[in-house]
């Protein structure tokens, strides 16, 4: 798919939002109207050490090393990780495009992807980085490609929170786990931070790892399963314990982690065999698998959290799809299968509840990817013999029409979200391999640019700091290519040097 091998420079800095953003847009249709005024809650409890001003961009609240913080608003992590003036930093991109910023903190609760609400513990305060004392530093961003921000005290002022001020009444629900996108190539981060890669050749399914947070490469490891470029799905277990689910026309097996970021069991049959298959884990911490065959989707799910495994059943809908899961904000599953012929999806009627009538999304395709906006709608992709398309959510039930955005023809899809919470768009296929993405977070896209040769598998997934790590594979072998910032990009290379295995 891509050239060879190439020594890895790792560069984890982020460079500014403004220089990714393309000239043209593909669609002119508007996005989404805007979810109303986020709500505010209290940072942290504390006194303002230091208030806004010309030579201090935000507020400090002072208090004792240990102290919870909480985020001001509802909305998604899109940093989480450290830097040399913070020390460990968050922050989190709100429906309404601004962004909350803490730094200094002890200790971070919250990754980056996951979704958090108003008056939710992120983070303990501390004195790490450029700190004479434990305090919150508080930012708030309209536009982070500026070099200032807007005044924190004002910005909270205006939604009823004064400060000094009294938090609420601390944590509030776990954010929903959004699912790993499925593929011959699938991966996720262990509940340390450490990305984990799978990928299914004709001899069985292989691994490799991150062996430090956003760093270097575990050489891969075969592990046996089913062969022939069988289908995975990975997802968490609700105590941070990764499982992978692996099927092929004959043979449906599953391993899971031993402990948190831990080694891995042996496999173990979960089914018979089929075409496809997607993992998403409910609002209660339960997994739940879909898998497609000759006669439909089947699924199965865990009868606790952690814990064992229904019977298969029959779920209806398209025979021998490609299956991919989402998660709306309020925490309920939707399930997306596509086939030559017909494009249909169904979704849980409550959070870890049952599921509705499959209803029809459009025309067959070739593949299919699901990710969320910024602002929590859905947005799906598919591609077909005249390029790829896009529909996404324009409220909690309703939806676009389907609109052309170009791209290759017949193509492997994958997605994943930037650090400033804008989706990004990769499609493979035999000839060429090319991106797109959000010009700004909830927006339209721009134009399809190159993103290397052709290959035959594609799958993204986000670093502990943010960063998009993608994961190539075709006839010569598996490869990478991860982002250096916001808009750069190392070249494509092999995983720790070494050619991994080859997808047809």
């Amino acid at each position: 798919m891509l050239p060879g091998p190439l020594r890895r420079a790792l560069n984890c800095v982020l460079a500014a939002t403004a220089a990714l953003l393309p000239a043209v847009v593909v669609t002119t249709t508007p996005a989404a109207a805007r979810p109303a005024e986020l709500t505010a809650a209290c940072p942290a409890a504390g006194f303002v050490s230091q208030h806004f001003h010309s030579g201090h961009n935000g507020v400090d609240i002072a208090n004792n090393v240990g102290t919870p913080i909480y985020a001001v608003g509802d909305g998604e992590v899109t940093i989480s990780g450290y830097t040399g003036d913070y020390g460990q930093w968050i922050r989190v991109l709100h429906p309404d495009g601004r962004i909350s910023e803490y730094g200094h903190m002890s200790r971070r609760d919250v990754s980056v992807g996951d979704r958090v609400v108003a008056g939710q513990q992120i983070a303990l305060m501390g004195a790490e980085g450029n700190s004479t004392g434990p305090h919150l530093h508080l930012r708030i961003w309209g536009d982070p490609s500026t070099s200032y921000g807007i005044d924190p005290e004002a910005h909270l002022a205006e939604r009823g929170v004064v400060l000094p001020c009294t938090p609420g009444s601390g944590p509030r629900p776990k954010p929903p786990v959004h699912p790993a996108e499925s593929g011959r190539v699938v991966s996720a981060r262990s509940a340390d931070g450490r990305l984990e890669v799978f990928a299914a050749g004709a001899d069985g399914v292989h691994h490799a790892w991150q062996q430090e947070v956003n760093g270097n490469w575990s050489a891969w490891e075969p592990l046996g399963g089913p062969g022939g470029g069988a289908e995975l799905a990975i997802a968490p277990n609700a105590d941070g314990r990764l499982e992978v689910f692996a099927v092929n026309g004959s043979t449906f097996q599953h391993r899971w982690q031993l402990s948190p970021s831990g080694g891995w069991s042996n496999w173990e049959t979960f089914g018979g065999g089929g075409k496809d298959t997607a993992a998403g884990v409910n609002a209660d911490g339960r997994i739940e698998v879909y898998a497609s065959g000759p006669v439909g989707l089947f699924h199965r799910y865990q009868t606790a959290a952690n814990g064992g495994w229904s019977e298969w059943e029959p779920a209806g809908g398209p025979a021998d799809s490609r299956v991919e899961m989402e998660k709306a904000p309020d925490g309920r599953l939707e399930v997306f299968a596509l086939n030559g012929d017909a494009f249909r999806h169904q979704y849980q009627t409550a959070p870890s509840g049952g599921w509705s009538a499959w209803e029809d999304f459009g025309g067959g395709g070739h593949d299919l990817t699901v990710d969320h906006n910024a602002d929590g709608r859905l947005e799906v992709f598919a591609s077909g013999p005249v390029g790829v398309f896009h529909k996404y959510q324009t409220g909690a039930t309703s939806w676009s029409q389907w609109e052309p955005t170009g791209g290759p023809a017949d193509a492997q899809l994958t997605s994943e979200r930037t650090p400033d919470g804008r989706v990004e768009v990769f499609a493979v296929n035999s000839a060429t391999a090319m991106h797109t993405w959000q010009t700004a977070p909830n927006a339209p896209y721009g134009e399809w640019a190159a993103f290397g040769t052709g290959g035959t598998e594609v799958t993204a997934a986000a670093n502990a700091d943010g960063r998009i790590e993608v994961f190539g594979a075709g006839r010569a072998g598996t490869y990478h290519k991860w982002q250096t910032g916001f808009a750069t990009w190392s070249e494509w290379m092999w995983v720790n040097d070494k050619a991994g295995p080859a997808l047809d």
